[in-house]
């Protein structure tokens, strides 16, 4: 852990501007409609690839990761999980605008239409929907950006459709109002507590083979839990490495000169180049924008849920609808319990499908991510087809007509 000494030598070195200003958010509006430059890691869905992300969310579920297994299966192969476009690029990530001004991941919105296949590409094109200013407690102004992001194959078949959102925090303001300043840096766990945590981990289970009908789903209907934690760095990396995010020496430097707001020379590392966001994996950075400690990515706990879901629906279900908010930090040490239950059923254009709740709580009960999915499932009932993917189904779902999804209140 830093010294104050350090820690505030860290603090010095970031980019900083003395707030938000009308003129920043008025730059970031003019931006609304326009085409952005996506980024541009893995590219292919190999097997290599796609068992290399399961690997980094710690999916077990033999469908994403054994081609024994799945070539019983109606695909005839391993699939990609549903998030696994996230090796290509991370929609809703701080990419663009408000210079000098910390962003943090805030949330996915995803429709899906046809399953990642090995062998397929991952092509993906992304524009800027909308800028809202707000008002947080965390930082006082904030300003929520929103993208949507259109996902491809080599067909140009949609895989997925995304809206993002991120928001965007004066880093002083964040300090100064100290909202977390009750939250411990890492939380403690007994003995007895860490053995139970494991015994948890290791009773996943993915429904698999075992069909779930719509016929057999019932609202009220709970979702076994999945655990996450305690988060560690070793999770942090596995997630880095499971969706190719890497960059080094002149690549790096290269991409620091032409973002210079967005990198900073860290005196804890000699004064090596390192990005503003990596406060994911050094505390130091983390505190000096008001985090108690390091903390997960979004995208990882978005992917995390999505394993809630494709664990609880089995391997001849298609996840339609995937939403996830990020609302409170999951630091080093904390553990995420991720929960759901079945809060609807309906009939859509001839296609059965299950509305769930679901969410993620830390150790303390807090609920740090709330979300909704929808889920195509089976029927028993012999005049409706068994859909192999979800192009073929257009969901209407609760949006505004601009295309954003509203945020879940409060």
């Amino acid at each position: 852990m830093a010294t104050k000494d350090e820690q505030q030598l860290v603090t010095d070195t970031l980019p900083e501007v003395e707030g938000i200003t009308a003129e920043a958010i008025a730059n970031a509006k003019a931006m609304i409609g326009t085409r952005l430059r996506t980024e541009n890691f893995i590219r292919d869905a190999s097997i290599g690839s796609m068992l290399n992300f399961v690997n980094g969310i710690g999916d077990s579920n033999p469908i994403f990761r054994d081609q024994e297994y799945a070539s019983y299966s109606k695909y005839g192969s391993i699939i990609g999980h549903p998030c696994a476009p996230f090796m290509r690029h991370w929609s809703g990530r701080t990419r663009w605008g408000l210079p000098g001004i910390h962003g943090f991941f805030a949330g996915n919105d995803w429709e899906f239409y046809r399953h990642l296949r090995p062998g397929d590409a991952i092509n993906c094109i992304e524009r800027v929907l909308d800028v809202q200013e707000k008002h947080s407690e965390y930082s006082g102004t904030l300003v929520i950006q929103f993208m949507e992001t259109i996902y491809t194959n080599q067909r140009d078949e949609m895989i997925a459709r995304v809206v993002g959102w991120c928001t965007r925090h004066q880093r002083r303001a964040s300090r100064e109002q100290k909202k977390y300043s009750g939250v411990p840096k890492r939380h403690e766990y007994t003995p007895e507590e860490l053995e139970e945590i494991d015994q948890l981990v290791l009773a996943e289970k993915a429904r698999g083979g075992n069909t779930r009908y719509y016929e057999d789903t019932n609202v009220g209907d709970e979702m076994d839990t999945v655990l996450r934690g305690p988060l560690s760095l070793q999770d942090m990396t596995a997630f880095l490495v499971g969706t190719g995010r890497s960059s080094a020496h002149g690549v790096l430097l290269r991409e620091a000169l032409r973002h210079p707001d967005h990198f900073f020379r860290n005196p804890e590392a000699g004064g090596g180049l390192e990005y503003t966001g990596i406060g994911h994996l050094r505390d130091s950075v983390a505190e000096a924008v008001g985090v108690p400690g390091a903390y997960d990515y979004g995208p990882q706990r978005v992917s995390w849920m999505g394993t809630l879901v494709t664990n609880w629906m089995g391997d001849d279900a298609f996840l339609k609808r995937l939403r996830v908010e990020c609302r409170r930090f999951n630091v080093y040490g904390d553990t995420q319990y991720l929960k759901g239950k079945v809060v609807g059923k309906h009939i859509d254009n001839g296609s059965p499908l299950v509305d769930l709740e679901i969410w993620a709580e830390n150790q303390r009960g807090e609920v740090t991510a709330p979300g909704q999915a929808t889920v195509m499932l089976p029927s028993r009932d012999p005049r409706v087809p068994w859909f192999t993917d979800g192009s073929s189904l257009q969901l209407r779902t609760a949006a505004r007509s601009d295309g954003i999804p509203p945020i879940l209140p409060e």
